[in-house]
């Protein structure tokens, strides 16, 4: 009645958890989340998934088909079952994450790809399970606690790694009490284990045949849920590091990109002041180019006598309304004297052809001579 009890409850269970981990590894898989924690995910929810079934097969075997939960058939499914549950959880530990050394195990399943390593385990367990099924089949004297021998040291090495890697994992999540249910879980396994390889006749001397027999139920059913519980817990605390890492990257990324700005804007800053000390030097540059252009723009300035300027005044002033000889009586020179000048004065300005009066005249009040006509001071005189 126990054991039935078992399949009936681990069937309902497992199959219901292992259908909402499946729901969460399609949901994570879409995010794009890190593809070693979505595998973690996978495998997790088929070990899950393999309890269930085998419970469900052993249902239908025992409770429909009317077999013994003794007949061998039974006990090669259940080890199979159980195998195949192994493989699973090994390749979902290097999923769990932590900072610590991976144990040796796991260190194991790493060198391989994960078709890699399933290959080589069913392969190996294939040749060992061979023999025990050709030595025990036919032989009535060979015992279903022998066959379970096949799994019962890789249960208790995955046990063990199981054990190892999630307590590392919830120290470094700082849940270092979870490492209490976990060292419960590894010896709940044991006791699941040692109760299907001791003979029920070696121990009936000591405890109770019924006793025994729920012993055996409680340990099987409350190390899957414990089993169960930790995963689920593990999950959400990955979840949580995963939005914690993920906003801690983005902080990151930003204090890089806030670093870069930082730089720029220092070599935009030194970039200013260089073109400032450019444009200071340039204004300095076309100071000293005024001076030296003012300096040559004196020394290339035409030189005039005072008479010669004396006479272009008087001719800027009055020229165009009065002849050279009108203006030399005005002068009180004579007309060749006059004419002297005038030519002296072309000859210095460069002025020739039929209208160098008329240049002379824009000349003397482009360059602000009248102030030097004579003929005009002595009118406002």
């Amino acid at each position: 009645m126990y054991v039935t009890l078992e399949y009936y409850v681990t069937a309902i269970v497992c199959l219901i958890t292992a259908f909402v981990i499946h729901r969460i590894y399609y949901k994570e898989k879409i995010k794009n989340q890190s593809s070693i924690a979505i595998s973690g995910i996978k495998w997790f929810g088929f070990a899950i998934f393999l309890w269930g079934l085998g419970a469900l097969i052993n249902v239908i075997l025992v409770q429909l088909i009317d077999i013994e939960t003794t007949n061998k058939i039974v006990i090669y499914l259940g080890v199979f079952i159980s195998l195949t549950n192994s493989l699973s959880i090994l390749l979902s530990l290097p999923s769990i994450e932590h900072q610590k050394e991976r144990n040796i195990v796991v260190r194991l399943v790493q060198r391989f790809s994960e078709k890699e390593f399933v290959t080589l385990f069913s392969g190996v367990l294939a040749m060992i399970a061979f023999v025990f099924i050709v030595t025990s089949y036919s032989n009535t004297e060979i015992s279903n606690n022998f066959i379970w021998l096949i799994d019962i040291p890789i249960s208790l090495i995955v046990a063990f790694a199981l054990l190892n890697e999630l307590s590392k994992a919830f120290a470094n999540r700082a849940m270092k009490f979870m490492v209490v249910p976990c060292f419960l879980l590894f010896v709940l396994i044991v006791i699941a284990v040692t109760h299907r390889i001791i003979p029920q006749d070696k121990v009936l001397g000591y405890i109770d045949q019924e006793f025994w027999s729920l012993l055996g139920v409680i340990a099987g059913v409350s190390f899957k849920f414990l089993f169960i519980l930790l995963f689920s817990i593990l999950l959400y605390s990955w979840k949580f590091l995963s939005e914690k890492e993920l906003k801690q990257t983005e902080l990151e990324v930003l204090l890089e990109e806030k670093q870069l700005l930082l730089k720029q804007q220092e070599k935009l800053v030194v970039a200013n002041e260089s073109h400032l000390d450019t444009i200071t030097t340039l204004q300095k540059r076309l100071k000293e180019s005024e001076v030296k252009i003012n300096v040559l723009e004196e020394s290339t300035r035409i030189a005039l006598s005072d008479r010669q300027k004396e006479v272009l005044g008087n001719l800027g002033a009055c020229g165009a309304s009065k002849s050279y000889t009108e203006i030399a009586e005005a002068m009180n020179i004579s007309l060749d004297g006059f004419q002297t000048h005038i030519y002296q004065i072309k000859k210095v300005l460069k002025i020739s052809g039929a209208d160098g009066k008329e240049q002379l005249i824009a000349f003397a009040k482009a360059n602000e001579l009248l102030k030097y006509a004579s003929i005009q001071n002595k009118n406002t005189d």
